[in-house]
């Protein structure tokens, strides 16, 4: 029996799949036979390469809607369908809430939702028109279910996109399946800017009850379960990958019914 996490014969579609998370997630389906199109503002320095298998790249500001069209078109004329779409490219920098900007504010969301939300639209397109449809997948962040102090437009926007993808999932069966991932805490190439050296990556990776911060082939695994046949009747969900999340912040203050 072929396994069903083999994807010999299928295209994915990981927006900025050059570094990051987005990196550990092509190499995830290139691992399991898929052909990877990546795409970015600039092609990245080393293209994402497992299983001796590289993803292809083409060149999309994910926030241009004529140039998702032109990615996603790109992705099909090479390849000659789709299969999975990972809407993966996002971020926000810090940035108080008293003074953000209404145009960054604005920029976050448009990042964050709408260039997911127009990505998946044009994905559909495509996936409509296949007998084995797709499989659509939205990066999220556990930003979206507690609060996020210094990115609030950020969470705003994340948890936007799980509400977003619960609305696509109706509207879109039974071709098309739409789901979300809750990303936990990530070490990348950039843990650094956010948690300092190794001894604060450390500290702060002591704080998950699974001991560390999450690889970004941890969430590639999460996306081949939900790219995959093993899923085939989940639409409209979230995943929780955050490594059991955190602590609530009273077992630390309180004074009883704890260890000494």
């Amino acid at each position: 029996m072929d396994s069903p996490l083999d994807f010999s014969g299928k295209v994915v579609l990981v927006t900025g799949g050059g570094k990051g998370v987005g990196r550990g997630i092509s190499e995830r389906f290139l691992a399991a036979g898929a052909e990877v199109m990546i795409c970015g503002r600039s092609e990245p320095d080393s293209l994402p390469e497992a299983g001796g298998r590289q993803a292809a790249f083409t060149p999309c500001d994910v926030r241009d809607f004529e140039q998702v069209e032109a990615c996603v078109n790109a992705t099909v004329e090479r390849f000659g369908r789709l299969d999975v779409l990972v809407n993966n490219a996002g971020g926000a920098p810090y940035a108080d809430a008293a003074t953000a900007s209404p145009r960054f504010s604005e920029a976050i969301i448009r990042l964050n939702l709408i260039a997911p939300l127009n990505f998946a639209q044009v994905a559909n397109r495509q996936m409509q028109q296949q007998d084995s449809g797709g499989s659509i997948i939205n990066i999220a962040s556990v930003s979206t279910i507690r609060p996020s102090p210094g990115t609030a437009a950020y969470g705003a926007a994340k948890a936007g996109l799980v509400n977003l993808g619960t609305s696509l999932a109706v509207e879109w069966a039974p071709k098309v399946r739409v789901n979300a991932i809750i990303a936990g805490l990530v070490r990348t190439e950039q843990s650094h800017l956010h948690y300092g050296d190794e001894a604060g990556i450390a500290a702060v990776g002591a704080t998950i009850p699974l001991g560390r911060m999450a690889l970004p082939g941890d969430i590639g695994d999460a996306c081949l379960f939900l790219g995959s046949p093993l899923s085939s009747y989940i639409s409209g969900a979230s995943l929780t990958v955050h490594g059991g999340g955190e602590a609530p912040a009273f077992l630390g203050a309180a004074n009883t019914n704890c260890d000494k």
